[in-house]
């Protein structure tokens, strides 16, 4: 059984036991989060899909982890202009374990 849903602007697909990479959220570690925008379930015999989420479904985990990601530089340069901009970015994220998924 799994779930495709939406938390932060992007999709994800939750399965039960499995821990997921979402954008970072404000509650603390070892709390219980629950996402009830759901896209899409299948369980194994019969995929649903929402308009555009599933009535009465959600999708409840725990958060393991709050981090940030690798190091990325975001450089700019314009040719014969003198012109260099230095940038560095770390995204923030958090890990949630899918503890359950009703429908």
């Amino acid at each position: 059984m799994y779930a495709i849903i939406e938390t932060g602007g992007k999709q994800y697909r939750a399965e039960e036991g499995k821990t997921i990479r979402v954008e970072k959220l404000p509650e603390e570690k070892g709390e219980e989060v629950k996402f009830d925008r759901v896209l899409m379930l299948n369980d194994g015999q019969e995929t649903r899909f929402g308009k555009p989420y599933l009535d009465g479904c959600s999708v409840e985990g725990k958060i393991l982890n709050t981090g940030r990601g690798k190091k990325i530089t975001v450089f700019k340069f314009k040719a014969k202009k003198n012109y260099r901009r230095k940038q560095g970015h770390r995204q923030p994220y958090t890990d949630v374990l899918i503890n359950k998924i009703s429908s």
